[in-house]
């Protein structure tokens, strides 16, 4: 593919340009003509003309720079069933007016991929208005989206994220594939919602508090860090069967929600 964009940084932009790839994604999602997309960062449009050719019932392809935006339209305008959406998809997820049941599907630029996902994580209405995430990011982001406690990657990410989906890794690919080609190669990963989630908070941010206070200090023992969230209140500990002298990445990801419901109960 020729591209004769200037990729922005600003942006986050690597475009995927290696066609088996491309089309290897594409089958990921079991695209067929009931199924409505919304790709991320469509930039040439290299996943939008694979995606095209299942035969969906709708792709919408967000494109946040105006100049590929335009190229998109010009690209895909005799095709009935592709809309060109020039807007920031942190807006989009915000404010989705876009159906339900849908697809994503997203090479995510780099600079903003766990920002992303967290909002996708922490939308209130759950089960929430899509069916499934299908999602590139750098190996390392996806590393601690999957990883697991006593790991060295086990993180907020992977407490967070976790917490709502159900994680499959299907490939790494490799930094040859994109332009600009970036230093490290990337993963893709879907995630499925959890129908069924049988830890509910009041409010979700407060589960992103609870994991930033305990992970402030990860080579450390947890004590101070809890005592502070509870008020000296050591009882609770033994109540959560918790010992006091673990390092966060030494708890399992269900520990930090039994935890984030108790803290919930002193803001009553």
């Amino acid at each position: 593919m020729k591209i004769n964009h200037k990729p922005k940084k600003s942006l986050g932009q690597n475009f995927l340009i290696d066609e088996n790839i491309i089309n290897k994604i594409a089958k990921v999602g079991n695209i067929n003509n009931n199924k409505i997309i919304l790709e991320i960062g469509a930039g040439y449009g290299s996943l939008t003309s694979a995606l095209v050719k299942l035969n969906p019932k709708k792709i919408f392809a967000v494109e946040k720079d105006k100049k590929l935006a335009l190229f998109l339209e010009n690209n895909f305008k005799k095709y009935n069933n592709v809309e060109i959406l020039n807007h920031d998809i942190l807006d989009i997820i915000e404010n989705n007016n876009l159906g339900k049941n849908i697809t994503v599907f997203g090479n995510l630029p780099y600079n903003i991929s766990t920002k992303i996902l967290t909002m996708f994580t922490l939308i209130n209405k759950w089960p929430p208005w899509y069916d499934n995430l299908i999602l590139m990011f750098q190996k390392e982001v996806a590393d601690r989206i999957i990883a697991k406690k006593n790991t060295k990657d086990f993180s907020r990410l992977s407490v967070l994220v976790n917490w709502k989906f159900e994680i499959r890794k299907h490939f790494n690919i490799s930094n040859n594939c994109f332009y600009p080609k970036p230093k490290i190669s990337s993963s893709l990963l879907t995630f499925n919602p959890k129908k069924n989630n049988q830890y509910k908070f009041k409010n979700p941010k407060n589960l992103e508090k609870i994991t930033r206070i305990l992970f402030s200090n990860r080579r450390k023992m947890i004590n101070k860090n809890f005592l502070k969230i509870f008020n000296n209140n050591e009882a609770l500990a033994n109540k959560l069967n918790l010992k006091l002298n673990k390092r966060p990445g030494e708890l399992d990801s269900e520990m930090f929600y039994k935890i984030t419901k108790e803290y919930e109960k002193l803001l009553r």
